[in-house]
């Protein structure tokens, strides 16, 4: 069976689902609905363009063009036989497939896989004389399958390379350790409930990605606007109509900064000299004014507010070489001598958020679930969310001024108040 063409599917990190179907909605997308790892909705070609264009949380957009029960490995060939593949591609286009699975009962998957390649290919072969070659690493076309129990389902890729990669990201060389997604960063900013009116600090700025991601924001940048897309390369590709969203989204660009308000309030400091000079080289390559990002060499532990008023501080605390600010965190009140590197690096920066940044909310993503307490604070919410494989919490805080009687180290911050979509716990 080959479902309606406006079936879509997007993928994202898992733990951004629901802020992912509120982003497409926003978009006009039609029966959105949540899954693990994405979201399943409907609409026409214009909205699949645009989601591909302005998504900020997506990983990747797919078309779905086939799905069947299955028992066996070749019903999936039989389904991807079935598919008009020759509408999207042809011989000259190089092609891969890749398969997920959830409870399937084949034995092996690398088999079915093949099962569903065979499928493609003949199908070509058989309308066209010829077949694609295969290109695992750079392919014009990308078909994925995925198998649950007793139901297979074939999409069509429309984003090439995932849509995390904005273009703007330089080599491996000038990237720095496990630089974060630019979509997990932007989940970070949606599920914290920032908008750009608000001052916004990250302290912890590694190359730079959550202050990237919430000037692009603020400036109405479009996130794809610098990079190409697989939909671009196929055969029922609608140029005319993918020039104008191109064109429109250029313009909203360039109307944002020629608009006479004021730059967003945006700051970012890290203790790595280097790091903040990765971070200011990664600002220019994503397009941005000289004047959006505030950049410092500067321990958290010692950061004082940016801004004259309070705002949002949205981070990814990092482990390792940058928080060797174990020598910066020393004097931290209440700080065992035998503690870690990090862990006195994390006491050092929750006595200075309770003393300096009275009024703030602050939004750590961290591994730890022990975090509030190093922090020496009481969450509000802790969201669920994968950075990659690794299980993480988006911890937020709100942070008031200390009761008397209380000594800085020990003075907890009262809670924040429930927004957006992210969970409980």
């Amino acid at each position: 069976m080959v479902p309606q063409a406006g079936a879509l599917f997007a993928a994202c990190p898992r733990g951004l689902e629901d802020a992912l179907a509120a982003e497409l909605t926003g978009f006009g997308a039609r029966e959105c609905r949540a899954l693990a790892g994405g979201v399943l909705f409907d609409g026409d070609r214009a909205l699949a363009y645009r989601a591909n264009l302005w998504s900020r949380l997506a990983s990747r957009v797919l078309r779905r063009v086939g799905q069947r029960r299955y028992r066996d490995d070749d019903d999936l060939y039989r389904l991807a036989l079935g598919v008009e593949w020759e509408r999207f591609f042809d011989a000259r286009h190089s092609l891969r497939v890749d398969l997920s699975a959830v409870r399937a009962p084949l034995r092996s998957l690398n088999y079915a896989t093949l099962r569903v390649k065979d499928g493609v290919v003949d199908r070509l072969r058989n309308r066209t004389g010829a077949r694609p070659s295969i290109d695992t690493r750079a392919p014009d076309a990308r078909v994925f399958a995925h198998l649950e129990d007793r139901q297979a389902t074939l999409y069509l890729d429309l984003s090439g390379e995932a849509l995390f990669k904005r273009g703007w990201r330089p080599g491996r060389d000038d990237k720095g350790a496990a630089p974060l997604k630019e979509n997990l960063a932007a989940g970070l900013l949606a599920l914290s409930g920032w908008t750009p009116e608000v001052p916004l600090y990250d302290p912890f700025c590694g190359s730079g990605t959550i202050a990237i991601e919430a000037a692009q924001r603020a400036l109405d940048v479009a996130p794809g606007l610098q990079r190409p897309f697989a939909l671009e390369k196929l055969l029922d590709h609608d140029a005319s109509l993918w020039a104008a969203l191109r064109a429109e989204a250029a313009r909203r660009a360039q109307a944002a900064l020629r608009r006479d308000a004021p730059m967003p309030r945006l700051a970012a400091s890290d203790i790595d000299p280097r790091a903040v000079e990765r971070a200011r080289r990664n600002f220019e390559r994503a397009g941005l004014p000289a004047q959006a990002i505030t950049t410092r060499v500067l321990a958290a532990a010692q950061a004082r507010p940016p801004f004259d008023t309070p705002g949002f501080i949205v981070t990814n605390p990092p482990y390792g070489e940058r928080i060797e600010a174990g020598r910066a965190a020393a004097s931290a009140p209440g700080a065992p001598r035998d503690a870690s590197g990090h862990d006195q690096a994390m006491r050092a920066f929750g006595a200075n958020l309770r003393a300096r940044f009275t009024g703030w909310q602050a939004w750590l993503l961290s591994s730890r679930r022990e975090l509030p307490a190093q922090l020496g604070m009481k969450e509000r919410r802790r969201t669920p969310l994968y950075n990659g494989a690794i299980e993480c919490r988006l911890f937020g805080f709100e942070i008031f001024a200390r009761a008397d009687g209380f000594s800085e180290d020990d003075a907890p911050c009262r809670p924040a108040p429930a927004r957006g979509t992210a969970s409980r716990r």
